[in-house]
């Protein structure tokens, strides 16, 4: 009979993290990833729902409910954004109030 060894655990954030490239720095742990793309996710979005509504006022767009639906993505990744930050602080401040 045969046994396979068991691999030992890895934390999450090592297997997340680059390998340094030139002139960056190393991609951080995965709290400051998760943040850091929604952040990017709303950027996105907002940068859609203007070109957008560039294009609509100039009368390029052919369908205004794109419009229509990139001002609702990019307001639900707003609110998504806000959200996080808000169970950040507050996960913050609970363990704050821990006395050890």
């Amino acid at each position: 009979m045969e046994f396979t060894p068991v691999q030992p655990i890895r934390p999450l954030w090592d297997s997340l993290s680059q390998p340094e490239q030139a002139g960056r720095t190393p991609a951080g742990t995965l709290f400051a990833n998760v943040f850091q793309s929604a952040i990017d996710n709303v950027r996105e979005t907002s940068a859609v729902q203007a070109n957008l509504e560039y294009e609509l006022a100039t009368g390029q767009i052919d369908n205004p409910a794109e419009v229509t639906l990139a001002a609702s993505k990019a307001s639900t990744a707003a609110i998504l954004l806000m959200e996080m930050r808000n169970k950040a602080v507050d996960t913050y401040n609970e363990i704050m109030r821990i006395s050890l």
